[in-house]
């Protein structure tokens, strides 16, 4: 049952974030897509997926249990810090510093999970900001990326 709760929450959110990206536009078009691609793109993918986890047959019940409600708020406080810190921090610090409670959270040390979040932090930016010209914010490496 908490699956179908979930899906059902992702379509509603995906709603909601389609909404909101109605209103995205770019001042100057330069380019034929513009801004509003992305996010409705993203609450497609989402909704679909909240879907399937709706109508899905389930093989078995799980109740949310003790080690469950750990990895879901390790997670979801990762996630709430990334969001307050990213732009202060910039894209590549703040995804490093994100990976490491969510990869603990899912069995990795620290060592590891901070070395993979470096590793994430960096090849996103390069490839987002670099190669695809998706303006993402620098930070505390502003002197070493070129900051914005």
């Amino acid at each position: 049952m908490s699956d179908r709760i979930l899906g059902a929450v992702c379509v509603v959110a995906a709603a909601g974030m389609a909404w909101a990206a109605q209103g995205y536009a770019a001042a100057i078009s330069y380019e034929p897509v513009g801004p509003r691609a992305f996010p409705l793109l993203l609450s497609g993918l989402m909704a679909i997926a909240g879907i399937w986890l709706v109508i899905r047959p389930t093989m078995r019940g799980m109740a949310l249990e003790g080690q469950h409600l750990k990895i879901l708020g390790m997670s979801a406080v990762a996630i709430v810090a990334y969001a307050l810190l990213f732009e202060k921090l910039g894209f590549p610090v703040a995804t490093a510093v994100m990976a490491v409670p969510v990869g603990m959270a899912f069995g990795g040390d620290w060592k590891k999970s901070l070395i993979g979040g470096i590793g994430l932090g960096l090849g996103l930016f390069i490839l987002f900001d670099k190669l695809l010209d998706v303006v993402l914010p620098t930070g505390l490496l502003s002197f070493v990326l070129g900051g914005r």
